[in-house]
Order: structure tokens, then C-alpha cells, then sequence
């Protein structure tokens, strides 16, 4: 089954706001990310830093789906999105080395 990317970074506007306003978004994301993975989907979730390990620099979402309509149509169920507190973006990933991961 072919594999998905989902970059994302906050709007300008969603950055702007205190983590107290940001942090029940972040914890809906989180739900449904284990909901999901409880549902038999294989994700692999987080979020980047910078070299001082501090966050702001964005989402990775990596995933399975049948092809790629069902991969949108699936990301677009994040509750990051749907609430329109995300740029986003959404790429099929060809591996062509490693280990056997997942």
C-alpha cells in the first residue's frame, strides 16, 4: 500500500495564539491520531524542532492509504485542519531504502 506525507505549520494567525488557546487543538490532533491507530491505521505522528529542541517548526504525519483520494479524504479529518488552524500539505512517498519500517 502506498505511503503519505503530511507536513503542516500553524497559520499565522493559530501562531499567534498563547499555547492555553492552541493546547485543546493540539490534544483533539493527538485523540485522533490514537483513535485512528486503534482503528487498525498505520501512522507515525509528531512534531519538528529546532536544534535547540525547541517546537514551532511544524507537523509530520506519515501514513498508509490506498491511493491518494483516500488519503485525502482521510487527513482531512484532522481536527487541526478541519478547524483551518494548519497550512498544510499532502505528498504520496516513495521509499527506496531502509530498514523494513514500519
Amino acid at each position: 500500500m502506498p505511503w503519505f506525507i503530511k507536513t503542516e505549520t500553524f497559520t499565522a494567525s493559530t501562531a499567534a495564539l498563547p499555547i492555553e488557546q492552541r493546547r485543546p487543538w493540539l490534544k483533539a490532533h493527538q485523540r485522533w491520531v490514537e483513535e485512528e491507530t486503534a482503528r487498525g491505521q498505520i501512522i507515525r505522528s509528531g512534531f519538528l524542532v529546532d536544534q535547540d529542541r525547541r517546537p514551532g517548526g511544524g507537523g509530520l504525519l506519515i501514513f498508509e492509504a490506498a491511493s491518494y483520494a483516500t488519503a485525502l479524504e482521510w487527513v482531512q479529518n484532522d481536527p487541526m485542519i478541519r478547524a483551518g488552524l494548519v497550512d498544510w500539505q499532502l505528498q504520496e512517498w516513495i521509499p527506496v531504502s531502509g530498514d523494513g519500517w514500519p
